[in-house]
């Protein structure tokens, strides 16, 4: 698997590999932001599309949606922690709304696949929201509602709308890949076939 290959690349270069970070699961934080978390199959190429909106303060990728305790990235890679990896995305709601966060969800995303995204298959690669709210659990039913009814996708949206739970910072070399590793980042993401799809949805393309 082409992700696997450049994570043993990036981890020939370190020489200790850090433990995840504490569980986190409140949605206020002390500066007045916001939390919102979303599973989009691959975490390192779904912290760049936040990134680059004005109003989000940071975003961290990680473990979120299962019941084993502090997960390494080797057990929610074997897919039996129920955990799907996932980003936490720490925002301004005075800049950004949570309706633009969707938005920028829906276009870097398969909606209709089912078992994994894009190369990577498997139950830790699915989709979801995970709200943190009563209101952005109506805002992410009603936008996933809008785009099955846009008939952009052919197949029905499979994405999960789930309650959020405790999210777990992933390891250090995973914060800010497509920063830290550009050229392995590249070259995954290419393979990936993320931005083959997005372009030939949306017209456009990230990364």
């Amino acid at each position: 698997m082409l992700k696997l290959t450049a994570l043993i690349l990036g981890a020939m270069i370190m020489m200790t590999t850090p433990a995840s970070g504490e569980a986190t699961r409140n949605n206020t934080d002390k500066g007045g932001f916001e939390k919102a978390t979303f599973a989009g199959g691959c975490f390192w190429c779904m912290e760049p599309p936040f990134d680059k909106l004005d109003g989000v303060v940071s975003t961290t990728s990680g473990y979120t949606g299962g019941v084993e305790k502090n997960p390494t990235y080797e057990q929610v890679s074997s897919g039996r922690t129920g955990h799907l990896e996932a980003i936490e995305v720490l925002y301004d709601p005075s800049k950004v709304s949570y309706e633009q966060l969707l938005d920028v969800f829906w276009k870097n995303v398969d909606p209709t696949q089912g078992n994994g995204q894009f190369v990577d298959i498997g139950p830790q690669y699915r989709t979801a929201i995970f709200y943190h709210t009563e209101e952005q659990r109506r805002l992410a039913l009603e936008s996933r509602n809008r785009l099955q009814e846009s008939r952009k996708f052919a197949k029905p949206i499979v994405t999960e709308i789930r309650p959020a739970m405790e999210f777990y910072k992933a390891e250090d070399y995973h914060q800010d890949y497509y920063l830290n590793n550009p050229i392995r980042y590249k070259y995954y993401r290419w393979g990936s076939g993320r931005d083959q799809f997005i372009e030939k949805v949306w017209g456009e393309k990230d990364s």
